[in-house]
């Protein structure tokens, strides 16, 4: 698997650069509309907070994506994150 070099966008990030910002809709009208506390959205637009099968369910419906879009930019974004902080594991079994 090849490594990259740049960090994947968060999710929240896509969520406000691609979503709200271009739509003209803010977080506070986006966080009613799902029915959420602003606190909540906000974590998540800031890096704070992850996106759960939940949260991208309902990102999805509103929004018109899937939820596996959702759930793939945070899995990218864990991975990645992730490799900073793992510690290396030696291999215990080698495959033919």
């Amino acid at each position: 698997m090849a490594q990259k070099t740049k960090q994947p966008p968060h999710p929240g990030e896509v969520l406000y650069k691609d979503f709200l910002e271009p739509y003209g809709l803010s977080q506070k009208q986006f966080a009613e509309h799902l029915g959420w506390t602003y606190p909540r959205l906000n974590e998540i637009i800031n890096m704070r907070r992850g996106v759960t099968a939940d949260s991208a369910l309902s990102f999805a419906q509103a929004l018109g994506t899937e939820p596996e879009f959702w759930l793939n930019l945070q899995v990218q974004w864990d991975l990645w994150n992730a490799k900073f902080t793992h510690s290396t594991i030696k291999r215990i079994i080698r495959l033919k």
